[in-house]
């Protein structure tokens, strides 16, 4: 039975972040699936589907976590593309389009990177 349950959460969540057009906080995933599933299964889905890349994980510049749909269009794709965080409305978006450029001195390995804006979003401007 178990199994049956994390199944329709993971559908519900993957669903529910494929849809969305920002990125979403754990808490904002929670009340948005309507008692699914707890919070423990909740973050036990998102860590599956981070793995299975089907989504990636942005850390705001408050240090809140939020998760956004990974928009694949070949198998090699990164998730290096810049987030904008809008500092009235709190809603973080994918700019897939704007491809950050950087330099680093030799001998830096780079592990991950977050690239997140702070501003305002069209809607609050």
């Amino acid at each position: 039975m178990k199994n049956i349950r994390n199944t329709n959460a993971k559908k519900a969540i993957i669903d529910l972040i494929t849809h969305s057009n920002e990125a979403l906080s754990h808490l904002e995933i929670q009340n948005l699936t309507n008692g699914v599933c707890d919070r423990v299964t909740i973050y036990r889905v998102l860590e599956r589907l981070i793995k299975e890349d089907l989504i990636h994980k942005i850390v705001n510049l408050d240090g809140t976590t939020k998760y956004a749909s990974c928009n694949h269009v070949h198998q090699n794709h990164s998730h290096n593309h810049i987030h904008f965080s809008c500092e009235n409305c709190k809603k973080v978006t994918c700019l897939d389009t704007v491809v950050p450029t950087f330099s680093l001195p030799e001998n830096y390995t780079i592990k991950e990177v977050n690239f997140t804006l702070n501003g305002l979003c069209p809607n609050c401007k």
